[in-house]
Formats: structure tokens, sequence, C-alpha cells
């Protein structure tokens, strides 16, 4: 991939990544807080469990154990799944669809189970659900919706209640919660921005890195490999090769009297036929080889798992390639090449690059224009 085409699929992408990364944090924190708010139900009921309707907490805690077991079933099939397939399209509405279910459950079983004539059971439910909303804010917090929905269906059945009570205690507790809601509400805002501005970071510091990495792997002129990158990538190729058993060839290109066409129409045209040359070998080769301008009009190329015969077919169909895609005021451009086997005797890049060297040098002396085959001796 070219230098210009990787940026503008960055670009592209970029909002959606964030949007991606932001779904792997709330998965990520939302799990012990599922269990943490099943735990909490719990606690309040054992701790007001002679002040409860005990048929009322029976219901609320089998509600309950259902939306638990159904979130943790979301979690265990989203942790599950590909990566590729963990994106906002497949699984916000599902997330968002557990949390209302959930949040409103919570809620509602908490305005059930408290007794109408109880101060202090009362002041333990309010105290669990302003628990339950502080446990909201740091899980959604990447999802301010989310977090106001959740806090709105947990805490507003009782505290609605409570304001229509005669005692000032309750009505005092009400307008508290109501209060720290208040709060809370606009920091969200804050805190949901300030980490999608820090998703958006990373992800535009993790592109700079990558558009700068393959900007100094990259030929400027032809998009290709350039020198110190395609012998980086060839030895790794060459050494996966010789551990596996498989075929190599390697290739030395260089474009004939290249000199005559830049002092005949000058550097710039030059340079056009060297984009020209690198954009056919970009295209006329496969994924897995490996290429790269090694300078001047001198290009390398290794076709990994490859007969020798079947290198000659795809530099002969390479070498068709150029009349007819070849533009500009130069008449005829052609190329020589030599290409060589990796055998027994190779013992490093070096020795494979150096006999498709030789070969190249044959090409040239028979008259150019043409493929030379390095002796396989």
């Amino acid at each position: 991939m070219e230098l210009s085409d990787l940026q503008r699929e960055q670009d592209f992408s970029i909002a959606e990544q964030v949007n991606t990364d932001r779904l792997h944090q709330l998965f990520r924190q939302s799990v012990s807080a599922v269990i943490g708010s099943y735990l909490a139900a719990l606690m309040l009921c054992g701790l007001c469990w002679d002040r409860f309707d005990h048929g009322d907490a029976y219901g609320w805690l089998v509600l309950l154990t259902g939306s638990t077991l159904l979130r943790i079933a979301m979690f265990v099939a989203y942790f599950r799944s590909d990566e590729r397939e963990r994106t906002p399209r497949r699984w916000e509405r599902t997330y968002w669809a557990t949390l209302v279910l959930s949040a409103g459950i919570w809620g509602a079983g908490a305005f059930v189970v408290m007794p109408a004539d109880d101060l202090l059971a009362q002041a333990l439910v309010m105290l669990f659900t302003v628990g339950m909303s502080v446990s909201a804010v740091s899980c959604y917090s990447a999802y301010r919706y989310m977090t106001l929905v959740s806090m709105a269906l947990v805490l507003l059945p009782c505290t609605l209640w409570l304001l229509w009570q005669p005692t000032t205690l309750q009505v005092g507790m009400a307008l508290a919660v109501l209060v720290f809601a208040s709060f809370v509400a606009r920091a969200t805002r804050k805190m949901s921005d300030a980490l999608e501005a820090a998703f958006r970071l990373t992800r535009e510091m993790e592109r700079a890195h990558n558009i700068s990495r393959l900007a100094a792997q990259t030929d400027e002129l032809t998009g290709l490999n350039n020198r110190r990158a395609f012998f980086e990538r060839a030895q790794q190729l060459f050494e996966d090769c010789r551990r596996n058993h498989l075929s190599l060839c390697a290739v030395m290109l260089d474009m004939d009297h290249f000199k005559h066409i830049n002092d005949t129409y000058g550097h710039q045209v030059g340079d056009r036929v060297l984009r020209q040359m690198g954009g056919i070998i970009g295209t006329c080769l496969r994924d897995k080889d490996v290429h790269g301008r090694l300078g001047g009009e001198e290009f390398a190329i290794l076709l990994p798992d490859t007969s020798i015969e079947r290198a000659l077919e795809m530099l002969e169909a390479l070498i068709a390639t150029m009349p007819r895609v070849m533009t500009g005021p130069v008449h005829r451009i052609t190329a020589s090449l030599g290409v060589a086997a990796m055998g027994a005797g190779d013992g490093d890049l070096h020795s494979l690059m150096n006999n498709a060297d030789k070969a190249l040098y044959r090409a040239k002396a028979l008259g150019r224009n043409q493929i030379a085959v390095a002796d396989p001796a």
C-alpha cells in the first residue's frame, strides 16, 4: 500500500476506530459492575431483610438474577467473538437493551421493596441507589447517554416518591439525591468528551507513526520499498523460505539506456518513467512478493514459493505490460532482467542476489531487453 493510500484510508476510518475503542472500554469496564450491582442488591436485602416484604424482595432478586445472567451471556458472546466483529454496529444496541432492562429492574425493584413507613430502610435504599449511580458513571463514562439513562432508571423511582412524602427528612433526601445527580450529569459530558479526545489522540498518534514508518520504508518516487526496507524484508523472506524448504527466485531489473532518456528528455521524464515502472512492478506481482527500488534505475524482486519456470512466465508478462502502460515522449522503453533460483550453495541472501545480478549483466551483454537466468551451478 502506498503512503497516500494509507493516509486516505486512516483519515476515513479514524472516527470508526474511536467508536470501536469506546465500545471496547465499555465492555471491559462493565463486567465487574454487572456482578457488583447484583451483589449490591443482595447486600441491601440482607441488611433490610426484617424491614422488607419478603415476597417483594424475592421477586426483585429473581428478576435481577435473570437480567444479570443475560448480561453475562452477552459479555461471553462478545469476548468469544472475532475481534473484527466487535463493532459498535454489532454490539451497541444489544448493550443498550440489556442496560435498560437491568437498570430498570434495579430502580423499580428498589422502589417496590422500600417500606413506606421506615425512614432507616428508606435511607439505606437511597444510599444504595446513589452508589449504583456512581458505579454507572465509572462504567459508562465513554457513553454519556448510557450514564444518564442508567442513573435516571435507578434513582428516579425512589427519589420522586420521596419528594411527595410529608416529612422534611424524606423530601430532604430526595432533594439531596437530585442535587447530586445534577452535578454528575454535568460532569459526565466533560468525562465523555475527554475520553473521546484521548481515544482520538491515540489513534492519530498511531496513524502518524504508521505514516512516518511507511515513509521511512518507501521509495518516494516509485512507491515501492526503498533499498533498506527491501533488504530487511528480503532477509526475512529468505530465512522463511530456507526454514520451510520453499523455493525462492531473486530478480534484478535494470531499465535499458536510462541515462540516454535523462540526457535526451530531461530528469522529469526520467522520473516519470521510473514512477511508471514502479507501478507496473507493484501491479503485476503478487502480495507475497517482495520488491523495491535499489537506486537509480535498478529494481530488485524476490518471488517466494516460485519455480524458475513460473518466475520466467511472470517476468515475461511484466515485460509485455511495459509498452502498454508506459506513456510519454519516450517511444520505446525496455528493461533487462536477471533471475536466479535459490540453491544449496546460496548460504545467504547476498549470494542469491549476487547470482541474479550476474545474470542481469549477462542479459545486458546479450543485447538488453531480455531475461537471463543464472547458471544453476
